[in-house]
């Protein structure tokens, strides 16, 4: 209680709605910055998908066109089917995440990658100041939520004798 009064005066919060709103400023700032760090390593998982692909694609795609030019050749197949397994996913990975868009280069998903990584780091740094400013805001309301009905409580005993 006494480190609940101190936070109280330190961030001047004497009436009890300022506290209602502190807290539910600190909540929302925290569950920003999560939903931008989840949305950032959806991006990160996205890329890493795509630069995988990437390379694969770009290994064996000499193979399949060797393949194609075969017409289909079921010898052709049988030896290199790892290289035409693998070139068929990465063609299927492109679909899957790209959805018609443009195929980007290798240059620009490893910038991106970089950029996300950055863009992560900073977004968690004020993620854990925020979650820790919504962790005492909220337990300092907590308590004076609790000491509240303590004394409401209290007063109705002595009002019942």
């Amino acid at each position: 209680m006494a480190a609940a009064v101190q936070y109280l005066q330190e961030n001047s919060l004497l009436d009890y709605s300022d506290l209602e709103k502190k807290a539910d400023e600190t909540t929302t700032r925290f569950h920003t910055l999560s939903d931008k760090i989840k949305a950032a390593e959806a991006a990160m998982k996205r890329n890493a998908e795509l630069r995988t692909a990437l390379a694969d694609y770009a290994k064996t795609r000499s193979v399949f066109l060797e393949y194609k030019l075969k017409k289909y050749s079921r010898k052709y197949l049988a030896e290199h089917k790892a290289e035409i397994s693998a070139y068929r996913a990465a063609q299927a990975t492109f679909r899957r995440v790209l959805d018609g868009e443009k195929l980007p280069k290798m240059n620009t998903l490893k910038t991106e990658g970089q950029r996300l990584a950055a863009d992560k780091k900073v977004a968690y740094a004020e993620y854990r100041a925020a979650r820790k400013d919504m962790r005492v805001a909220v337990v300092t309301k907590a308590n004076i939520d609790r000491l509240f009905s303590l004394t409401d409580r209290r007063t109705n005993k002595e009002m019942e004798r």
